[in-house]
């Protein structure tokens, strides 16, 4: 899955896509350099990032999805937590939600998706962009990260999604401190086994990975990206979100193949 920020902030963009037909020659590259999704986001939610309007938020993502209908041959999913957003993508050719909040901030999201038969990815976190870290705290990362999922998809299920359009992602960097997130990879296996969705992780040049790597900014954290990514391949991940689509293709096709002759 390709990253496709269309925000002024992201935390780990050098050079922000804000330009309609920069996004869309972007999101078409990452097709040719090899992603099988494309997430198309408007709104920041790096720790400390402020909220913005669902109008502001359309403003951002309509153009560029609207350009990109009939020209894109994989899938695209709308990076959001807003039902209005979400409904608006959906018309505009997305075909999956992804909403980091795990339909915390707005529930009557998963009757969106319900009613218009789009996928879903919940992804676990707590708090907002500006409180995540405050409720960083657990006894057992894991197990209790699976618990609050468990509960997302009882929300989406009770509002009538399907199961099977479900994706989970446990939320590496949201809500974690970097011994949670490494434990989150260490052991994510038992996600899928627990829940029995497939599983999406995006380790992609967080901050989780800063100290290890000397204290790098976001940019430059791509060959520490790569061991992430490898990890979770060889743990059973179906999803790899990423920003560097072409190199991280590769590291994904190697660690598959690893993974397959184990």
């Amino acid at each position: 899955m390709g990253i496709l920020n269309v925000t002024p902030d992201s935390f780990a963009d050098a050079r922000p896509l804000q330009d309609p037909a920069a996004a869309v020659a972007a999101a078409l590259a990452m097709e040719t350099d090899g992603a099988d999704l494309i997430d198309i986001g408007g709104e920041s939610t790096r720790p400390g990032a402020g909220p913005i309007s669902a109008d502001e938020e359309l403003s951002r993502v309509l153009p560029v999805l609207e350009a990109l209908r009939g020209r894109l041959k994989v899938p695209v999913s709308i990076d959001t937590s807003k039902a209005d957003v979400a409904r608006a993508a959906i018309s505009a050719g997305a075909g999956i939600v992804n909403d980091v909040s795990g339909l915390r901030r707005e529930p009557v999201l998963a009757k969106v998706v319900a009613d218009t038969g789009a996928a879903l990815i919940l992804m676990h976190s707590r708090g907002s962009s500006t409180s995540m870290y405050v409720e960083a705290e657990y006894g057992d990362v894991v197990g209790e990260v699976i618990d609050e999922l468990r509960e997302g998809l009882g929300r989406a299920t009770g509002a009538g999604v399907s199961l099977e359009h479900v994706v989970v992602d446990p939320g590496v960097g949201f809500a974690k401190r970097p011994s949670h997130s490494y434990g989150v990879l260490a052991r994510l296996s038992e996600f899928a086994a627990a829940l029995d969705r497939p599983v999406l992780v995006g380790p992609s040049r967080k901050s989780f990975m800063r100290e290890a790597l000397g204290g790098r900014p976001a940019p430059e954290r791509d060959w520490g990206t790569s061991a992430a990514v490898t990890a979770a391949v060889l743990a059973g991940a179906h999803i790899i979100r990423v920003h560097a689509v072409a190199e991280m293709a590769q590291v994904v096709r190697v660690a598959e193949e690893i993974r397959r002759h184990g």
